[in-house]
């Protein structure tokens, strides 16, 4: 007997995201849709306690009513398959079905076995807590469709938009949950036959496995099993290959380059060996620096610096890309519970998160879409839902982020999480002792994420749902909740020598890495199990979610079980430290890995690789200025003024309608529909939020938090990032300048001092075992180095991720740098909405014709131009800002970067409601031409406003640094901008405001 419970909405309501994915999947005969939340219990527990359990836990008795039934059998069909995820032996429901009695098409979708059920599992607890019988629970979703479907349509509504065929299966009608795997517990493990095989079979064994190692390396395997006289187990050979996985130890971040940069007409002018991209730019570029704040840095889970004189922060960013291109809510749900982690490993206690997510074009025609490839809408309603629900149910605030929307991300998105934390001085234990015990807290272990370190070095194909859906993992915050309080607890009771975090490789990295001086002694089955049947690699390997892996002296065992049971947080003691140098691992008492750490970490072959970057052909590059760009711009429908096009030079017409169509850019665009999806206000320490100004809905440019217990002083923190691919398409180096710049300078903009400011890189690239892909990475990294010893900003922490392709077609190479920087008065913060008419305007910095990579290049589908190269002393003129606004002298300060300061000017005046008198020109040559003084996107660039009484005082900070004054905030609710006796635009800001929030708003 199994009940089956549905909660339904009294005013139920079409979901927009379902009717829009119908739309976009061509269905338009979808008219409703109705969404009912499903859960399945195994045992009958009686009407009574059904009652209890729908009043207490699973209705609000005001939005929402409970339905009950029993049902005695399960389909056959379901029971001959039940991991089907096609539905093919399914028929079209349209009987009568549910308690509302709807007659039409109905979809029900349910997890695959083995998935991670955390509705379920909490109802389970639920159950217990109230004093009811204790039973088994699955969860579900069932759709109510309504409209003239055909069968087809809603087979295809079924698996292209209701479900992910990776975790979910579905059914046309009512549903037969699956109530967790059942089978036996196995010991099975494989012995990996290598002795006599070439290099072509070698590779073979690597891919069929899913390995991700090269010929050079399964040679380094195959020489050292025949030096020991046996073949590796599965456990071992598994062991290896995450731990020498690209994601794991960056071999090619590591690796001697032989590079060679060329010309334009392909000769070299560049020939160099690349003495390992990490150790010769982005270590060495800290190390020169030598910045004394600084606590730890690239050794552990994430890079801690000096806050106060008792407090310290760390900072991490990762990314969760190829998950989130299969599964986009579990990918980048545990991207950002694996942050949070990174953080929890270094001692620190969670306090805020970041996001900066990169999309394909969210108007994708879905005819066009290539095989094997969701649609960009329900990868970013996924990715945002994802990152929602994680932050929001952990209570930590999603401050600062950005999301980007390019072609080049259509199969392989871009999902940055950070997380920042902050911990006691010196609370941080790194070293296990030898008979530590090794202990594993929180999530229970399943199938869920085998091979996601392997998985994440390989490319994206059509096939890769089929193929690695096991690399997919999903979230349970409610059980990461818990880790937190523990370890913060743990922590100040000084009860482990080392932590770490269980990610990329399970149990197989984080033991590895912790006893990879003493050597380490595991028992497989004392690990808790979500479910029996898992072999002992799929134990070892397995990166389910919400663990962490402690070396904990005995004497201590006791009380760390003590705290756990407070927080309801499972403890498995898996073996000790042993000292000896050897990994061994058993199940049930029998060896099934025995290897010697130092082939373990130090056994990988080094790459030997070659990187070409070739200069672009500066004379393909369309003129910025002339009179067909401004017909282009004019001649593009979503300008929204219906004009035709016109050949005659530019006037006001052509640049307000360029201006308006660069801010409803969607990279520009104003993202409060997403920001507004998380919480960033919770722990109240945020200051400076995502949004400003009257109606709080201008753009800021970073994010200021004040941590809880450190109110003794009035020192802040900012978090602000960087980021371009467009200009990575034009020269990478250019774009590592110009990341720097930008998240240095969005950090003082909000009062951040520049003088003590730390960066992050992370690298999300091609497959870069092609050369030309490589060129570029070495590229970047050249700029890197520039960059922070221009900016004497050191990186603290950072991630590669490669081979992001699809089918071939790599993604544009994206370089994200996150800054985290002390704001040493938290009274002086500054934001970037207008204050008041009548205020002083000033540009600081120049404007030059640097259009390459720019946004107006993208929307008008130009190529080539020059790229933002370096501003000059940018140190000079950033400490010039922080003196005058700790001066108090600065009302607002605002970046200008995407769109240039035409885009800068307009989100000042929208976020404060307020409009400008602009006269460009002034002291700077006055034969600058409009349109670069309007749209060109120099680096080192920031709008200030100045109060009149302060204007002697403000100017004087800046003897010697380029500073402009350019207009004055006016009362007129309209944005003016003139060169000379020219009026280039003359817009009112509610038109502004308008296309920046994508409204429908007559131009003129």
């Amino acid at each position: 007997m199994t009940l089956r419970i549905e909660i339904r909405p009294r005013n139920p309501r079409a979901p927009r995201a379902i009717l829009t994915g119908a739309t976009q999947l061509g269905i338009d005969a979808l008219e409703d849709c109705r969404v009912v939340r499903l859960y399945f219990l195994e045992s009958d527990i009686g009407d009574p306690a059904l009652e209890i359990l729908s009043a207490r836990l699973l209705t609000d008795p005001v939005t929402e009513t409970a339905h009950w039934t029993r049902t005695e059998h399960a389909h056959a069909d379901d029971r001959r398959n039940p991991r089907s995820a096609s539905g093919a032996d399914n028929r079209l429901s349209v009987e009568t079905n549910g308690a509302n009695g709807h007659t039409g098409p109905v979809v029900e979708v349910t997890l695959r076995p083995g998935v991670t059920d955390v509705a379920a599992r909490e109802l389970e607890r639920g159950v217990v807590e109230l004093g009811l019988p204790a039973t088994r629970v699955a969860s579900g979703t069932r759709y109510e469709l309504y409209g003239a479907l055909r069968e087809s349509q809603v087979r295809r509504l079924a698996t292209q938009l209701l479900s992910n065929q990776t975790v979910q299966h579905f059914r046309l009608g009512e549903i037969t949950p699956q109530f967790g795997e059942e089978a036996a517990a196995a010991n099975l493990v494989e012995r990996v036959a290598l002795a006599g095989l070439d290099g072509d079979a070698l590779l073979q064994l690597s891919k069929a496995r899913l390995l991700s190692l090269d010929v050079n390396e399964m040679t380094a395997i195959q020489e050292f099993y025949a030096q020991i006289g046996r073949d590796p187990t599965d456990v071992e050979l598994e062991t290896l290959a995450q731990t020498w996985s690209e994601h794991c130890v960056h071999k090619t971040f590591r690796a001697e380059i032989q590079y060679t940069r060329l010309d334009a007409q392909g000769q070299p002018v560049e020939e160099t060996t690349v003495d390992g991209l990490f150790s010769q730019y982005i270590r060495a570029a800290t190390e020169a620096i030598g910045a004394p704040w600084l606590r730890s840095v690239f050794t552990d889970n994430a890079g801690i610096v000096a806050f106060d004189d008792t407090h310290d922060l760390a900072f991490k960013v990762e990314t969760h890309n190829h998950p989130s291109a299969l599964e986009p809510f579990g990918g980048a749900n545990t991207g950002m519970g694996g942050v949070v982690r990174d953080i929890l490993g270094v001692s620190a206690r969670p306090i805020a998160t970041t996001d900066v997510l990169c999309f394909g074009p969210q108007d994708f025609p879905n005819d066009q879409l290539p095989e094997g490839v969701l649609h960009p809408a329900r990868i970013a309603a996924g990715v945002v839902d994802g990152i929602a629900d994680y932050g929001n149910k952990l209570g930590l605030p999603t401050v600062n982020g950005a999301v980007l929307y390019d072609s080049g991300y259509l199969g392989n998105p871009l999902v940055f999480c950070g997380c920042v934390g902050i911990l006691p001085h010196g609370s941080h234990p790194t070293t296990p002792q030898p008979e530590d015990l090794i202990i594993v807290l929180g999530g229970r272990t399943g199938r869920d994420g085998l091979h996601g370190a392997t998985f994440s070095s390989a490319e994206l194909t059509h096939d890769t749902a089929e193929t690695t859906g096991s690399a997919v993992q999903i979230g349970d915050p409610i059980t990461e909740k818990g880790l937190i309080e523990l370890v913060e607890a743990a922590r100040d009771r000084e009860l482990y020598s080392a932590i770490t975090d269980c990610g990329a490789g399970g149990l197989s990295s984080a033991v590895g890495e912790m006893g990879s001086e003493l050597g380490a002694d595991v028992e497989l089955t004392r690990v808790a199990l979500k479910y029996p049947g898992l072999v002992p690699w799929e134990i070892w390997l397995s990166e389910a979610q919400e663990r962490l892996v402690l070396a904990v002296p005995a004497i201590k065992l006791a009380e760390l079980q003590t705290l756990a049971r407070l927080w309801d947080v499972e403890v498995s003691v898996l073996g000790r430290f042993t000292g000896d140098g050897m990994l061994r691992v058993n199940y049930d008492g029998t060896v099934v890995a025995e290897l010697p750490m130092t082939f373990v970490h130090d056994g990988l072959p080094r790459r030997h690789m070659t990187a070409v970057w070739q200069t672009p052909d500066d004379d393909a590059a369309v003129p910025p200025i002339d009179q067909q760009v401004a017909a282009r711009a004019i001649s593009l429908q979503s300008l929204g003024n219906g004009d035709p096009a016109v050949q005659s030079a530019p006037d006001q017409r052509h640049f307000g309608a360029l201006l308006l169509r660069l801010l409803a850019h969607p990279t520009v665009a104003s993202k409060e529909a997403i920001v507004r999806r998380y919480d960033h206000e919770v722990r109240g320490g945020t200051l400076v939020r995502p949004f400003t100004g009257p109606h709080m809905d201008g753009p800021t440019d970073a994010a200021v938090l004040k941590p809880l217990n450190t109110w003794r002083h009035d020192k802040a923190f900012a978090l602000s990032v960087g980021i371009n691919p467009l200009l990575g398409r034009r020269d990478p180096y250019a774009m590592a300048i110009s990341a720097i710049d930008e998240a240095f300078r969005n950090a003082v903009a909000v009062g951040a001092d520049p003088d003590q400011v730390a960066i992050l890189d992370n690298f999300c690239w091609g497959n870069p075992t092609l050369p030309d892909r490589l060129g570029g990475l070495v590229r970047a990294c050249q700029g890197c180095y520039d960059g922070a010893l221009a900016y004497g900003a050191p990186y603290i922490s950072g991630k590669d991720s490669l081979y992001n392709e699809f089918n071939g077609e790599p993604i544009p190479g994206t370089l994200l740098i996150s800054a985290l920087a002390m704001v040493p008065d938290m009274h002086r913060c500054v934001t970037s909405a207008w204050k008041a008419a009548g205020n002083a305007l000033y540009v600081l910095g120049e404007t030059r014709a640097e259009f390459g990579g720019s946004l107006l290049y993208a929307v008008l589908d130009a190529e080539g131009g020059t790229p933002p190269a370096m501003p000059s002393v940018p140190l000079l003129r950033y400490r010039a800002v922080h003196e005058a606004m700790r001066a108090g002298l600065v009302q607002s300060c605002h970046d200008a970067s995407e769109g240039g300061l035409a885009v800068a000017l307009a989100e000042m005046a929208l976020g404060g409601r307020l409009g400008a008198t602009i006269q460009l020109g002034g002291r700077q040559d006055s034969s600058v031409e409009p349109l670069t003084w309007l749209f060109a996107e120099s680096n080192g660039r920031l709008v200030l406003e100045v109060r009149p009484e302060d204007v002697d005082a403000f100017e004087a900070h800046f003897v010697g640094v380029s500073l402009y004054r350019i207009g004055t905030v006016a009362d007129t609710s309209q944005l003016t901008i003139a060169q000379a006796d020219a009026t280039l635009i003359d817009l009112p800001v509610r038109q502004l405001t308008a296309a920046w929030q994508r409204r429908d708003e007559p131009v003129g």
